[in-house]
């Protein structure tokens, strides 16, 4: 049992570390996508259309393949980034590289939902472009975002069991060498708890939130 403890501790700590890491990269790098697909868009106050339609159909790209077949598709551009492709820093790479697309979609819409009414008075008091984004677009998209990032935190956790399972480490990991191919039931239900527990966590505590920012 203290094996099994030790185990599941050091495959949990992993999979926090991809997701963790991962996950505040597709942040970083989600959003600022996200705004500039709506404000380069037709109409928009960073109006570039054919940009748009470009860096839109690139998003798509990536948000269309699947993860393991994207994870392996990778495996050079991996080495290349990590100089390995095998382990938790492996993963990585991948996992931000599906996230953020993924993420940048969704807080798209939370954008788009915006009042355009407020933009137009923001425009109208002679607010400059970038004030725009930063005081009236993401202040009132915020609670939407925080609901995407929730959602986008569960399909990493997701993903990270599936690299897992082909050497990325983590509970993934566990799950398939000493639960599915060592027949072991009791790893695999203490896996699929674990990973329940931490869905449920971050899904509360990311609503929770969003009610929280909603001033609505």
């Amino acid at each position: 049992m203290s094996l099994l403890f030790e185990r599941l501790w050091q495959g949990l700590l992993d999979t926090l570390l991809m997701v963790g890491v991962s996950s505040l990269l597709a942040l970083l790098a989600g959003i600022p996508l996200a705004v500039f697909l709506v404000t380069s868009s037709k109409g928009g106050i960073f109006e570039a259309p054919r940009l748009n339609r470009v860096l839109g159909a690139i998003v798509n790209l990536f948000r269309s393949v699947p993860f393991l077949i994207l994870m392996v598709a990778l495996i050079p551009f991996t080495r290349l980034i990590v100089g390995t492709t095998y382990g938790v820093w492996a993963a990585v790479v991948p996992l931000t590289i599906a996230a953020t697309p993924f993420f940048a979609r969704i807080a798209e819409v939370s954008l788009r939902e915006v009042d355009h009414g407020l933009i137009e008075a923001a425009q109208a008091m002679g607010c400059r472009r970038r004030h725009i984004v930063w005081h009236v677009l993401l202040p009132e998209a915020l609670p939407g975002i925080v609901g995407g990032f929730t959602i986008t935190l569960v399909t990493m956790i997701n993903s990270s069991a599936m690299a897992g399972a082909i050497g990325a480490g983590g509970l993934g990991d566990l799950a398939y060498r000493y639960g599915y191919q060592r027949f072991d039931t009791q790893v695999m239900l203490t896996v699929i708890v674990v990973l329940v527990v931490m869905v449920s966590f971050i899904q509360f505590g990311g609503d929770r939130l969003a009610q929280r920012l909603n001033k609505r």
